[in-house]
């Protein structure tokens, strides 16, 4: 292997987001959680210690304090076992359906008599322009729908290549940014119908057989697996930042392109419910009247 077949390699810190260790090898989080619950225990013990035997307190402090050292050092999905545990207590306590506009009186009424009613959606975007521009937090930004390209089958020099690219469009831009990578349920019902219409089109009739197997297999594959899709958006701040990140996405051999307004409109709404079916046609723009309905 040459010098240029060499894959580039960086060296990153694994620690880039970690925080700063107070003392003993804990972060202040983690000191807090400890701490406090010995405080809280030498406190309660103070108050009402009479009233228990003290083989009774050594058992409970020394399963109390288990618990704060697994709920302070231990972690689950990625999370801080504490964030975790306040999370999912606060996602039992939601609602499980949202919907845009405002809490009204009647959706009061339906609470009391234990009704599963939608609750307001709150969402940061405040308008979406029919050119793509959503306004979000106070400033604009602009969604670009990404290819992908694969890395690895490339030589060294091409993969350096790549990365200088890719880090040349992250300097370039002048404000935050997101990527957002999102796997989504892919419809397969929409290719086989496709499949059935060309059949007979084709000029042998083993060919045409061929064809409504392979739409009966789309067919299965649909109704007993969970075919999925890879969606990859790139949130920019700025109509200009756009155009020229669409530039240098374009010359690392991405496709990419700016989303209008109902495409955009249909990413939001697919982020907001990711396993309902997109519905057919455009969606319309928050705000611009709709003329016509569209029957399936």
């Amino acid at each position: 292997m040459t010098h240029e077949d060499t894959p580039p390699r960086a060296v990153v810190p694994a620690n880039v987001n970690e925080p700063d260790r107070i003392a003993f090898g804990l972060t202040f989080r983690q000191l807090g959680i400890i701490g406090g619950t010995g405080l809280a225990g030498f406190g309660l013990y103070r108050t009402i210690g009479h009233f228990l035997p003290p083989a009774v307190w050594i058992v409970a402090g020394v399963i109390a304090f288990a618990v704060a050292v697994v709920v302070a050092l231990g972690r689950r999905d990625g999370l801080p076992l504490d964030v975790w545990l306040r999370r999912g207590f606060t996602l039992s306590r939601s609602p499980r359906t949202l919907a845009p506009g405002e809490a009204r009186a009647s959706s009061v009424a339906a609470v009391a008599v234990k009704l599963s009613v939608p609750a307001p959606l709150r969402s940061p975007v405040t308008s979406i322009s029919p050119t793509g521009v959503l306004t979000s937090e106070g400033s604009d930004k602009v969604l670009i729908a990404c290819g992908t390209t694969n890395i690895h089958l490339r030589t060294g020099s091409e993969q350096g290549a790549l990365l200088e690219g890719f880090g040349r469009f992250l300097n370039s831009l002048t404000g935050p940014a997101q990527i957002v990578v999102a796997a989504q349920r892919h419809d397969l019902t929409v290719y086989a119908q496709a499949t059935v219409d060309y059949a007979p089109r084709l000029p042998d009739p083993a060919l045409q057989a061929a064809a409504g197997d392979y739409a009966e297999f789309l067919l299965d594959l649909d109704a007993q697996r969970d075919p999925l899709r890879r969606q990859v958006l790139a949130v920019v701040t700025g109509a200009h930042a756009a155009d020229t990140a669409v530039r240098a996405l374009a010359g690392l051999g991405v496709e990419a392109a700016a989303l209008d307004g109902p495409a955009v409109a249909a990413a939001l709404a697919a982020a907001v419910d990711p396993f309902s079916p997109p519905p057919p046609g455009p969606r319309a723009v928050p705000g611009a009247p709709i003329t016509l309905r569209s029957t399936p």
